[in-house]
């Protein structure tokens, strides 16, 4: 059963906010929780650049993050995390250290450098900017596709963009993902139009069209970006559960099949492929274990799910040569969702 929303938002504490500029060709996601999150991650893709994610691991001290920002700009994109620091200190939010409030802020980016906008920014890039304008925006309800992270982002063969999902377990946890598709390969078989992830979605949420009556072998030859343009798909999975930091990088890790079940192509060298994981600890467990591998198996459907969303609401970039949208060649009257 998905969520109200079908969106990260459906997990209780976690508000989601929006920012790009459209002559730039990028953008900002920034994840707010309203009380603090238990959080971990990991990093399968062979080329990440992040923020403070050592800080994640479960024997580190720092326990609790308040925000997790997911952003274009590559390198430069960075900049964007001391936005949102800047945004949460105003109002007192951090890890206290003596008379100090330090918000801790981990963040992970994708390449999307490459992609027809104007990159000539001057001096300093403008994601500091735009994070604390996503933070400032952050709320329940947001828009799929070409936005905020995703708005520069792109696939292989189609324009990528920012997915989301939510789905309730059998248990009554809440599961969400949100994720920044800017991958090396395919989401979409042999070129399009179904989606790997069609076995897993729910409704008509990326189209409804299932899988073609054959998948041939033809359709299966893997294709990535080339040349000086890697990729990367960044992500988040969060939870209502009770979960410890070991816990949640167990629910990283499971997330990342998402990408395996989604992609045609993933975790690769010339990747910074990372999955965020966070538990608001609304919730807790009663059956630890199988709670957890119930919620893990979720985790990587949900997550699966987003990315099909990401690339099905996507609009194309408008300059020369731009790639394409899954809407703009094989379902081009489609409600935009």
């Amino acid at each position: 059963m998905i969520g109200q929303r079908n969106l990260i938002t459906d997990v209780a504490g976690v508000r989601v906010g929006n920012a790009h500029d459209e002559r730039l060709a990028s953008g900002v996601t920034v994840i707010l929780f309203e009380e603090g999150a238990m959080a971990s991650g990991l990093i399968l893709g062979g080329a990440p650049a992040n923020r403070d994610t050592a800080c994640l691991e479960p024997e580190m001290a720092v326990e609790r993050v308040n925000a997790i920002v997911l952003s274009g700009g590559s390198g430069f994109g960075l900049d964007a995390a001391s936005g949102v620091q800047a945004w949460l200190r105003e109002r007192g939010l951090g890890f206290s250290i003596g008379r100090m409030v330090v918000p801790i802020v981990p963040q992970a980016i994708c390449f999307d450098l490459l992609n027809g906008g104007d990159k000539d920014w001057g001096r300093y890039p403008p994601y500091r900017e735009m994070a604390y304008e996503a933070a400032d925006k952050a709320g329940l309800e947001f828009a799929l596709g070409t936005i905020g992270g995703g708005y520069g982002a792109t696939t292989v063969d189609l324009k990528g963009g920012l997915g989301s999902a939510s789905i309730v377990t059998p248990s009554g946890f809440t599961v969400g993902a949100l994720v920044v598709v800017n991958a090396i390969g395919s989401a979409v078989i042999g070129g399009g139009p179904h989606f790997w992830a069609a076995p897993l979605e729910e409704g008509a949420e990326f189209g409804g069209l299932g899988w073609p009556g054959q998948i041939t072998s033809e359709m299966r030859i893997h294709r990535w970006k080339g040349g000086p343009a890697p990729g990367t798909t960044i992500a988040l999975i969060a939870t209502d559960a009770d979960l410890t930091k070991a816990m949640l990088k167990r629910l990283a890790i499971a997330a990342h099949g998402g990408f395996a079940k989604a992609l045609s192509l993933s975790h690769a060298l010339y990747d910074g492929d990372t999955v965020f994981a966070a538990a608001t600890g609304r919730r807790p467990l009663t059956d630890a274990a199988n709670q957890m591998i119930e919620i893990g198996a979720c985790s990587a459907n949900c997550m699966a799910r987003a990315i099909a969303r990401a690339i099905h609401a996507a609009t194309a970039l408008p300059f020369p040569g731009a790639l394409p949208a899954w809407r703009d060649r094989f379902d081009s009257g489609a409600e935009r969702s």
